[in-house]
């Protein structure tokens, strides 16, 4: 049986080094499948976060050979034979063990934006349009992969300021919701700061539910955000439209 090289970063937030295994591959592996293979023959002791395996949980997030991934979406056939494999924890957030990482920042920021505020109550119509234009930031399976490419959070370390990708889309998801009244565009510019985001796309390239969180989420915030903040004719009108959406 053909066997695959994984190199797994082992260790806490204090020192780790990568330790080689040998794994035998069988069709249909996933990096995830490996991992639980060295659980149950050679180290029980690896820290490994997951749930569904299947691509729903979004637990179990890594990088694999450098890229920002699910390992339980990175098929083992997809790497050379006699390719070495590197599994990493995400690096944006504190390690914990091994491959586990502390992500609750990321709930935290959650707690700060406004909930769904919808005009009224009773039977509501909505334009299947509306619907749509929504239910695309309702895919996000929370695996934060996003955040971990981030450039603003990771190269910068601005999680004191910046809110992130992951919850610019669940901010556009309310924002753009045909029934809601609720106004988040002063905390998108002074506590999200949405101005720190320079478009680079990286966050939608690694998103594995094919979200298009710049296009269709960060820069329809943004427009929005320089609409109410610094464009003159738009206060203007909004002014005698009485603040609506």
């Amino acid at each position: 049986m053909a066997e695959a090289t994984l190199k797994v970063f082992r260790g806490n937030s204090e020192s780790g080094e990568f330790k080689t295994y040998k794994v035998p591959i069988e069709e249909g592996m996933v990096i995830l499948d490996a991992i639980h293979y060295i659980q149950a023959n050679e180290s029980p002791d690896l820290a490994v976060r997951w749930n569904c395996k299947a691509a729903k949980c979004g637990s179990c997030s890594a990088e694999v050979n450098g890229q920002p991934a699910l390992m339980c979406k990175s098929r083992m056939d997809r790497f050379e034979p006699g390719e070495e494999i590197t599994v990493q924890p995400i690096k944006t957030f504190p390690l914990i063990k091994d491959l586990v990482t502390d992500v609750s920042w990321n709930y935290e920021v959650n707690k700060k934006i406004k909930a769904f505020t919808p005009a009224d109550e009773g039977e509501w119509i909505i334009h299947q349009e509306d619907i749509e234009r929504v239910q695309e930031f309702r895919k996000c399976i929370e695996c934060f992969l996003c955040q971990n490419v981030c450039h603003v959070l990771r190269d910068h370390d601005r999680k004191d300021q910046f809110m992130g990708p992951r919850f610019l889309v669940r901010t556009a998801g309310l924002e753009m919701h045909p029934k809601d009244t609720a106004n988040r565009m002063e905390y998108l510019k002074d506590e999200g700061h949405i101005g720190y985001c320079n478009i680079t796309k990286c966050c939608t390239e690694v998103c594995p539910e094919d979200i298009h969180i710049t296009d269709n989420a960060i820069i329809p915030l943004k427009e929005r955000v320089v609409d109410e903040f610094y464009d003159p004719v738009a206060k203007f009108f909004k002014g005698i439209l009485g603040g609506k959406k």
